[in-house]
This record gives structure tokens, sequence and C-alpha cells, in this order.
């Protein structure tokens, strides 16, 4: 018998004596982590950005105190992930190169990123979105080559974004609150909804 013809039928032959449940283990397993919730709002001279802990594979979540933002650029820019978390680290450390090239100067390094992003053969297979903010802007870039700046300043990313978003536009318009305090009531609502999406909440602001 041909050598790869007899490999592939003891991997079929396994493949019927594993078990259901080891095979979906397995599954989850080869599955990115994924699934989170990223908001920021501005209120005033104030912009706060939060997220969620929690980082689903498949269907399980695999840890609950994920910290998924980071204050970059001399602590003067926070930023937020989406997406796989792999891909999401990459590109932070991307884009902390192009700020340390373009210092106080935020825009300029998100395009600059997402110019590379979108035309880079490995870049361009990365699954994440980010979340820029610094003390006068908000932005949100994607692989696509995307650069979105809100036009009320509020950015709900990832698989809780838009319930998030929904009631952090709600609370600014009805409530008194600071942008940190509407960060964390948003982010709370948002988890009571999403699946993807847990209370343990970590914002930062400037």
């Amino acid at each position: 018998m041909n050598s790869e013809i007899g490999e592939v039928k003891v991997i079929q032959d396994a493949n019927r004596l594993l078990p259901i449940a080891a095979r979906r283990e397995y599954c989850i397993a080869m599955k990115a982590a994924r699934s989170t919730t990223i908001l920021s709002v501005r209120r005033g001279d104030q912009v706060a950005l939060g997220g969620d802990g929690q980082v689903t594979l498949g269907a399980v979540v695999a840890k609950h105190d994920a910290v998924k933002i980071r204050r970059i650029g001399g602590g003067k820019v926070l930023t937020g992930f989406a997406g796989s978390a792999a891909d999401a680290f990459a590109l932070l450390e991307r884009f902390e190169k192009k700020l340390a090239e373009h210092p106080d100067n935020t825009r300029r390094a998100v395009i600059e990123l997402a110019k590379e992003w979108r035309t880079d053969r490995v870049l361009r297979r990365l699954e994440a979105m980010l979340a820029v903010v610094d003390k006068s802007t908000s932005l949100i870039v994607s692989g696509a080559g995307d650069v979105i700046e809100p036009t009320d300043g509020i950015i709900g990313i990832g698989s809780g974004g838009p319930f998030a978003a929904s009631a952090a536009k709600a609370l600014l318009a009805h409530s008194s609150l600071g942008a940190k305090e509407i960060v964390e009531s948003a982010l709370k609502i948002a988890g009571e909804i999403c699946i993807y999406t847990n209370q343990n909440i970590k914002v930062e602001t400037l």
C-alpha cells in the first residue's frame, strides 16, 4: 500500500474512533481567540476608553479578566482592540512604531498604519479592529483601509460594540455623567445583552 494512502487511512480510522466530545474540544482549541466590546466616549475635555475582560474560544469562555486596552505614546494615546487577540497585538506593535515616527500626530500615525495594513501582504490577513483616541481625536481603523472619526466621538467596536455605543449615546444625551462613568455604565449594559461580553470592566481616561 502506498505510504501516503496508508497515513490517510490511519487518520480517518482515528477520527472515527475519536469521541465526539474530544473532536469538539480539538476544534475549539484550533479557533482564534476573539469577541469583545471596546467603547470610547468624549464629554467636555475628557475622553475615556474601556473594554470588558472576556476572551472567547469558539463557544467557550477562556478568560474573564483580559486587558484589551493600552496606554501608549508616552501615555498620551489610548488604544483598544477587537478581533483575534494575536492579530490585534501585532497591529498594536506596528501602530506604536508609526506613533514613534509621528509623535504628537495621532491622526497621521493611524492613517499610515491603515495604508500599511491594507497593502502589506501579511498585515492584510490580520483580523482585528483598533480604536484609537487622544485628547482631541477619536478614530476607528480597520484592515479594509478605513479610518473613521465618529461625529459624536463615540466609538463602539467588537461583538458588543453596537449595544455599548447605543447605551452611551442615551447616557450622553440624558445624563450628566462624566465620560468615564458613561463608558463603565454602557459596557455593563452591553455585558447584560451580548454573550461575548462580560462585566469585568477596565477604563482609562485622558
